[in-house]
């Protein structure tokens, strides 16, 4: 009932004969049936009749069923018949054609939308193709009444949008009798869904705004101070001056903090993480800071030691490689409340880290973490739980973050710091890959140093190392020892050896660095000032856009070049002049979400709040506008959801709990 067609056949339309050609798809056409008969032997037995209107002939064909369909067809009759046009040594034909006797009165009961619903070579296999689930459903709607389906939104809203009832919406989504009434049993299902994903969200942000009790961060001091007015290396920009002072207002109200930060790659969300933490640690209460791989926790660790160099500040970093002693040691400290602001990996969740009183928690690219490793970190703090700051450089386009984020609060930094020079990015194909070298000699030249990324995805996993091998290889004899020095990098390499390569690159010892995607986070190197993107045809736009941010974090001006081969898909060349054409990262998100899906989109697949079932993120912002507003307004007349006409809400979000109830422990 619930599994909606993904499209429909419109037999309202009859083709004429001679209008067809092998182009022509799915048509219904109406005539006579002239001739039939079976010709060949063995596999190559077929039926084949002469199908004949008032403007030509067409061939029919059909390699199973022969004998019975021998039987049933009869030559002479009029039928309606409906098929794929085909073209075999220039004739056309149409094969296994649905056939239907024609009405003596010139109408067919069949004459409307055929729902098409996805399937799979299971279900076909026994016997449920999209014909059998059709009749399936329609011997089903046919024995249900509204009273099955009984209505599950207000009089008020069905009035104020002209929505048809459910049961009503549900009878047309699946054999709708023309496109008015299909389109209004669209809107309305696609409606239904979504306002009901944002009572739930906005439910669920309310209660915690009441019920969830949050430390008191109500003075600002002396190392918040300090740092402020001694130590930032540079001037805020406004965008992060807003963010600080909407935190500042959170930590103020004794309410738990659930924000999400969003910002482009280096619009300077780690400068307004640590100014938070000094807010917490000038509070009397520990921060931490979670990242999702060793090497972006490391890179936070580093930069942020070196901002509170010579400030009290005890700062700790954890990973699954500090062991023994050293792990005992920081431990304890922690315990003790010694160390102040705690960084690494998930790693910081696991049972024996104890904090003496965290306050603040802070996760860095969060949609890389399940549900449940989040929930253990916000444990550790008790009698309430720490404030929460979930930081993104994935820029999620508003719709998504509506959906997926629409219980949290959302900051953006919408403003990159001053001097920062847009990115050039290029588009090459393998007949320029001598320029593109030449071009990288001329950059090694200047003193800059350049990034080379592969793919490395999963299911060709050992075609793409190879790749990754041959192209250092290839790059080795472009650019010899000892006048040049080439890193490589990997996931399948051992810590040890790719962080010792990581900081070759850093410390400038070498001039390339050969990696997969490992570098799309966390690696910052402003004398890198070029990012050669290969098989560009194989990344996503955000994660194009990602790599692309590792360069231009100096002042000089950066380049990403898209290697790519000449034959492109539409949508792999889409991609690319998008990457050309802006350096704006929400802009490319949301180009992402209407080319790819938000089901594709990273880390989303984890949250329930994207099974929709008929909605499009994509496509359907406006509806989703209206039902957010809709269920705000209800929720601020009647936050219980008490009053009569709002019964059907009630029972509605009792019914289908269950399928949310993974919602109270997302962040």
């Amino acid at each position: 009932m619930f599994q909606f067609p993904f499209r429909y056949i419109d037999k309202t339309q009859f083709h004429r004969i001679a209008d067809l050609n092998e182009d022509s798809g799915v048509v219904q056409l109406r005539g006579i049936l002239r001739r039939l008969s079976v010709v060949g032997d063995g596999r190559k037995k077929r039926l084949t009749g002469v199908f004949r209107d008032e403007s030509g002939a067409i061939e029919l064909v059909w390699f199973t069923g022969i004998n019975w369909l021998e039987k049933a067809l009869v030559v002479g009759t009029e039928y309606v018949v409906f098929g794929k046009v085909n073209a075999f040594r220039d004739q056309l034909n149409i094969a296994h054609p649905e056939m239907e006797v024609a009405a003596a009165d010139n109408t067919q009961k069949s004459t409307t939308f055929v729902p098409v619903y996805p399937s799979t070579e299971k279900l076909n296999a026994k016997g449920l193709d999209a014909k059998a689930r059709r009749r399936l459903m329609n011997i089903l709607l046919e024995r249900l009444g509204p009273q099955d389906l009984p209505e599950n939104m207000p009089a008020g809203i069905l009035q104020q949008y002209r929505f048809p009832s459910r049961f009503q919406a549900l009878r047309s989504i699946h054999f709708p009798q023309n496109q008015q009434e299909l389109d209004a049993a669209r809107n309305r299902l696609k409606f239904e869904e979504l306002f009901f994903l944002q009572l739930r969200l906005l439910q669920l942000k309310r209660r915690r705004k009441t019920e969830v009790r949050g430390y008191v961060f109500d003075k600002i001091g002396e190392q918040f101070n300090l740092f402020f007015n001694e130590k930032l290396p540079f001037e805020l920009t406004n965008a992060q001056k807003r963010v600080i002072k909407e935190i500042r207002r959170d930590f103020a109200t004794g309410i738990q903090m659930n924000r999400l930060l969003q910002g482009d790659v280096g619009s300077g969300k780690t400068i307004v993480a640590l100014m938070c933490a000094l807010m917490a640690i000038d509070n009397g209460f520990q921060a931490c800071i979670m990242a999702p791989t060793e090497i972006l926790a490391q890179q936070h660790y580093n930069a942020i030691s070196e901002y509170l160099d010579g400030m009290d500040i005890g700062v700790a970093f954890l990973s699954g490689n500090v062991k023994g002693k050293k792990r005992s040691q920081l431990l304890k400290e922690l315990e003790a409340g010694d160390i102040h602001l705690l960084i690494g990996t998930h790693a910081l969740i696991e049972d024996p880290v104890v904090f003496k009183n965290l306050g603040l928690a802070i996760t860095d690219e969060q949609h890389r973490f399940g549900v449940a490793q989040r929930a253990r970190l916000w444990a550790k703090s008790k009698p309430y739980p720490p404030h929460v700051l979930v930081m993104t450089a994935t820029p999620i386009p508003r719709t998504l973050a509506m959906t997926l984020y629409g219980d949290l609060d959302v900051s953006v930094i919408d403003e990159l710091p001053p001097g920062r020079k847009d990115i050039v990015t290029t588009h090459r194909t393998e007949h320029h890959r001598m320029r593109v070298i030449g071009f990288m000699r001329e950059e090694i030249a200047k003193g800059r140093q350049i990034y080379v990324v592969y793919p490395l995805i999963e299911e060709s996993e050992k075609l793409d190392l190879q790749n990754l091998q041959e192209g250092y290889e290839a790059l080795q004899r472009e650019f010899p020892p000892p006048e040049y020095q080439i890193s490589i990098v990997h996931g399948r390499m051992k810590s040890a050896d790719k962080d010792f390569e990581m900081q070759r690159f850093v410390s400038g010892a070498t001039q390339i660095m050969v990696a997969t995607t490992v570098i799309e986070v966390g690696v910052n190197v402003p004398n890198a000032s070029v990012m050669v993107i290969e098989n560009t045809e194989r990344f996503g736009l955000s994660q194009l856009h990602q790599l692309r941010g590792r360069v231009g974090r100096g002042a000089e001006q950066s380049f990403c070049v898209l290697l790519s081969s000449y034959k492109l898909s539409a949508d792999s060349r889409e991609r690319i002049q998008i990457m050309c054409s802006t350096n704006n990262g929400f802009d490319i998100a949301e180009a992402d979400l209407r080319l790819r899906g938000p089901g594709d989109l990273e880390g989303t697949q984890q949250s329930g709040a994207l099974n929709l079932r008929i909605a499009d993120l994509a496509k359907d912002g406006r509806i989703l506008q209206a039902a957010r507003e809709t269920a705000t307004l209800i929720l601020d007349a009647d936050p219980q959801l008490a009053l009569p006409e709002h019964q059907v809400l009630r029972d509605f979000l009792e019914q289908t709990k269950k399928r949310f109830s993974a919602w109270n422990r997302i962040s």
